[in-house]
């Protein structure tokens, strides 16, 4: 027994040993989220560029479907994989939003930048404002 806490060191040892899996497992998650959003911002430019909706509705009802069934096989609770899913879903969504206007943002810049400018009667005799 550990004489600070009570705690048997062969628990402590489990305990540490099962953490560091979790540690693990949690940083595999970090990454493939990283992984998915670098994904999810490909689709939100292709979307922005082609003018399509940044959410998809039937999609992601999907998705939702998929989801709740991978869950229920791998004994995880489907409503716990439905929220986590649908809070993924609406970062998405909100990144291509963003994406969306920046998209707009730019043709609008890039239209007036590629317009050619009508000459002016000051123009031609040099009276010109600027």
């Amino acid at each position: 027994m550990n004489e600070i806490d009570g705690t048997d060191e062969s628990v402590r040892a489990q305990l540490s040993e099962l953490r560091d899996s979790i540690d693990n497992i949690d940083s595999a998650v970090v990454h493939l989220l990283a992984e998915r959003f670098k994904c999810t911002q490909r689709v939100g430019r292709l979307k922005a560029t082609h003018q399509l909706p940044p959410a998809d509705p039937a999609r992601e009802a999907r998705q939702i479907t998929r989801l709740r069934e991978l869950a229920a096989d791998a004994k995880l609770d489907p409503a716990f994989a439905e929220k986590l899913l649908n809070f993924i879903i609406a970062e998405v969504i909100r990144h291509h939003e963003t994406i969306a206007g920046r998209t707009a943002g730019d043709a609008v810049r890039d239209t007036a930048r590629e317009s050619p400018r009508v000459a002016t009667r000051e123009d031609e005799s040099g009276e010109g404002g600027a």
